[in-house]
Formats: structure tokens, C-alpha cells, sequence
């Protein structure tokens, strides 16, 4: 049996856990705020802490710092929190939580939990170092796998290690680059990105290495060179799966040795991290023989995938919204259809296409609200037969399908109700504490409606009542 801390300053939720590890064979300890649960942990023997985020007082990024200052000694700590956002997974994950999920969270998956830190507890495993929070949004998205992108980022921000991110065009790889280098203790050194497919390949080596005057025609003064360039700090190579044999030689042997040698010149010590992407297939360009083996190894020493957003169906309108917001002052709104109309469109482009997108309607529409009928520059074809003809919605299991149906179906319901949750419940024929818990769960922002729009919402029986007489 283990002993699990319980730190939420919500006496229902933390006894509503409390219960569940009971009958999961733990024993709970609760704690209604940080300075409690720290004199616990001092104290008594915990095996796992389950720890709110946003709390009174000691936020729970402060208590997770405290409680990881020394790992050998610090239980697994599970982030538990209706307000996931990039930002604060990635901080989480970087400061040593063992996960970061979403309220409410199943019995099964508490379980599945458990048993996880558990045996991490039994590992007694390294962690991370610890820093002060960013506030700043990375990565808009809730889905579950761009959730698992924002952890990686955190997991890996302050190590060495070289990262590939691959994904197709438009998915938002140099986003990630920059997310690692900012999040991580090289943030106050130089970002460098070197697009390796927009240059010559007689110019690469110059572009990456640097030169020397008079190396070679042309070459009037002194280049340091992107790797030069981005010393104690990170080079980002984009589209490194377009570089010739010759230069990925080249590139192997300055990740292997940390030297790199200038047109020209002598070798020159390095100090450099170094994320690397591309949308190609580079284990098929291995097989191939287009790209070398042990350059893909040290290339994909922490691989970070980008899904296209045609699989992320619950991250569309969330990210549309986003781009509106800056695009436009004061922000304009999608309407119902607009939202469908997005969510049914196929985006070949991903992300970059949907921000040309929004960019677009906003600058054409004139009104606050935006239209089905100002998106009709995109293909129909996705969106001509309605959800028969979106087949992205049942894409991967069954749970992350049923995710983003659920998502889209209550943020629709939610809007066309003017943020009235208890008449957006209605629609969907769901009570209003599920449609609650599911808001939160898939962090839907949705404005509350006025006082004046709730007063129009009436209870069934409130219809079937007679007005009152007129006494007068």
C-alpha cells in the first residue's frame, strides 16, 4: 500500500481522490495548500504527490520546485489541472513533474498513474533542474499529442541532446526549435536557424562553417559561420534531410567532435546545441542511400513528432481563434459555421495554411463576425457533405477520436448558445456538471454570457408555469 499526498484546495476534488486511491488499496493524505503539504513531506513518508496547479497563495509550480530541490530524496509528482496550457506543461515537465494531465481524470487512468510513479519511486531516477516559471504561450493546442510534444519539450529543454522534429510543411517545427531554446538554460545564448533546402549546396558549407578571406572567389572578409554564430547558445537546422552526402559528412563530424573547420581556415571549438527537422522520411532516405546512417542516429537522438493538423481536429478552432486574436483589435468572433467549416476542411497546409487563412478573412470581413461564406476560398470538398465526408474525425484510437468529437461538438454547442452552459447542456442532452467537467477537461474558453442572456434560459417546468396573475 502507498501513501499518496493529495494538494488541491478544493475539499470536493481532494476528497473525491482521496476516495478513489482508497479503493485502489492507497492511503490518501490531503493537503489544502502548499505550505501544509511541504511540512507533510518533511515529516511523514509519501510515495506520490497528485498536485494542483493554480492554488491561493504557493502556486503549485512553487511547491513542485520545493519538493524537487532534492531529487533523491522527492516522491513522483503528478500535475493535476483543469488549465493545461503549453506553458505551464512544458514548465511542469522541465521542473521534474512525472506527468502533467487535465482534470477530471478517470479511474482507470489514475490507476494507470500509480502504478507508473510507483515504479518511478521504486527507480529512484534522476530529474531535472529546477527554474523559475515562464508565463509565455508556446504552443497553442490541447490535444492529446501535441499535449505529448509540450511535455517532450519540457523534458528535454535543458539537456544537450540533439533533437528531430519532423512533421509535414506548415506543422510548426521551427516553433518547437525555438520552445526547446527558450525554455531551456541556453535561452540567454544566440537562436541560430539555418534553413539547409533555401541554399546552394557550393554555399552551405560556407553558410554552416564560415570562411576565410581569400578562401575562395568572392570571399572578400572573414565569415564566422552559423555553428560560430550560435556559440553557448542553439543552431537550428531546417530541412536537414535536403543536404547532400558531402555535407552531411561534414555536419557529422562537427556534432561528433564539437570542431568546425572554416573554408580555409583552421579548426575552431564549438560550444552549440543542435535541433535539426525536416519532412521527409529520413530512415526510407537511409534505406535509400540519399541520407547517411549514422548521421540519421546522431541526428535522432530525441525524436519529436508534429502531427498534421487534420489529426488534431480539437486544436483547430482553439488555434484559430489565437491567430484571430492577433490579427485583429479589437478580436472579431467565428461563427458556428465558420468553426464547422474549419474543423471540416482538410489543410494540406496545416498550420501555416489555417494563419493565412484567418489573416485573410480578417483584413476581407467587415463585419465582427465572421462567416461560413468568407472561408469559400478554401477547397469545399471536405466540407460538401458535412461530418459523412470528414473522415479526420475518426482518425487514431478510439478514445483520442471520441476526444476531439466531444471538443468540437461542446465548443459548437457553446457558442451557438452565446456561452450559456446550461442551455449549451441542453442542446447536447448532457447535464450541465458533465458539460462543466468536460469544458474544463479540454480547456474550452467560452465567455459567460450576461446576466440578461442567463434570465432567457428556463427550466422545463419553468415553461409548463403559468405567468402570474395580474394583481393589480
Amino acid at each position: 500500500m502507498a501513501t499518496v499526498l493529495i494538494v488541491d484546495d478544493d475539499a470536493a476534488l481532494r476528497e473525491g481522490l482521496a476516495e478513489t486511491l482508497s479503493d485502489l488499496g492507497h492511503q490518501a493524505v490531503e493537503a489544502p495548500s502548499g505550505p501544509v503539504a511541504l511540512d507533510i513531506v518533511g515529516r511523514e513518508r509519501i510515495d506520490a504527490v497528485l498536485l494542483d496547479l493554480r492554488m491561493p497563495g504557493m502556486d503549485g509550480l512553487e511547491i513542485l520546485q520545493r519538493l524537487r530541490a532534492d531529487p533523491a530524496k522527492a516522491p513522483p509528482v503528478a500535475i493535476l489541472t483543469a488549465y493545461a496550457s503549453a506553458a505551464n506543461t512544458i514548465e511542469a515537465m522541465r521542473l521534474g513533474a512525472f506527468d502533467h494531465l487535465t482534470k477530471p481524470i478517470a479511474r482507470a487512468d489514475l490507476d494507470f498513474l500509480m502504478s507508473r510513479m510507483l515504479r518511478a519511486r521504486a527507480a529512484s531516477g534522476p530529474t531535472l533542474a529546477t527554474r523559475s516559471s515562464l508565463e509565455d504561450e508556446d504552443l497553442v493546442g490541447s490535444s492529446d499529442v501535441m499535449r505529448a510534444v509540450q511535455k517532450t519539450i519540457g523534458l528535454v529543454a535543458d539537456s544537450d541532446a540533439t533533437v528531430l522534429i519532423t512533421g509535414e510543411t506548415g506543422t510548426g517545427k521551427e516553433l518547437v526549435a525555438r520552445a526547446i531554446h527558450r525554455h531551456g538554460r541556453r535561452d540567454s545564448g544566440p537562436f541560430v536557424a539555418v534553413n539547409c533546402a533555401a541554399i546552394p549546396a557550393d554555399l552551405l558549407e560556407s553558410e554552416l562553417f564560415g570562411h576565410v578571406r581569400g578562401a575562395f572567389t568572392g570571399a572578400l572578409a572573414e565569415r564566422s559561420g552559423a555553428f560560430r554564430d550560435a556559440d553557448r547558445g542553439t543552431l537550428f537546422l531546417d530541412e536537414v534531410g535536403d543536404m547532400d552526402l558531402t555535407m552531411q559528412a561534414k555536419i557529422l563530424r562537427a556534432l561528433q567532435e564539437r570542431y568546425v573547420t572554416p573554408v580555409g581556415g583552421r579548426p575552431v571549438r564549438v560550444d552549440v546545441r543542435v535541433l535539426a527537422a525536416t519532412n521527409r522520411d529520413l530512415a526510407a532516405a537511409v534505406h535509400d542511400g540519399k541520407f547517411r546512417e549514422d548521421l540519421f542516429y546522431r541526428l535522432n537522438v530525441v525524436p519529436i513528432h508534429l502531427a498534421p493538423l487534420r489529426e488534431r481536429l480539437s486544436d483547430i478552432v482553439a488555434l484559430a481563434e489565437y491567430f484571430l486574436h492577433q490579427a485583429t483589435d479589437p478580436p472579431k468572433r467565428l461563427s458556428t459555421e465558420a468553426t464547422f467549416c474549419l474543423s471540416s476542411h482538410a489543410w494540406p497546409g496545416n498550420v501555416r495554411e489555417l494563419k493565412n487563412a484567418i489573416e485573410r478573412v480578417a483584413i476581407l470581413c467587415r463585419s465582427d463576425t465572421i462567416a461560413a461564406s468568407d472561408f469559400d476560398f478554401l477547397s469545399t470538398a471536405a466540407r460538401a457533405h458535412g461530418p459523412a465526408g470528414a473522415p479526420e474525425w475518426a482518425d487514431g484510437d478510439l478514445a483520442s477520436a471520441v476526444s476531439r468529437l466531444e471538443a468540437f461538438m461542446i465548443t459548437r454547442a457553446l457558442r451557438a448558445a452565446g456561452g450559456n452552459r446550461t442551455e449549451a447542456a441542453r442542446r447536447l442532452g448532457i447535464h450541465r456538471q458533465l458539460l462543466y467537467a468536460k469544458v474544463l477537461k479540454y480547456a474550452i474558453d467560452v465567455d459567460e454570457p450576461s446576466a440578461d442572456r442567463t434570465a432567457d434560459v428556463m427550466k422545463p417546468d419553468d415553461a409548463r408555469r403559468p405567468p402570474p396573475e395580474n394583481t393589480k
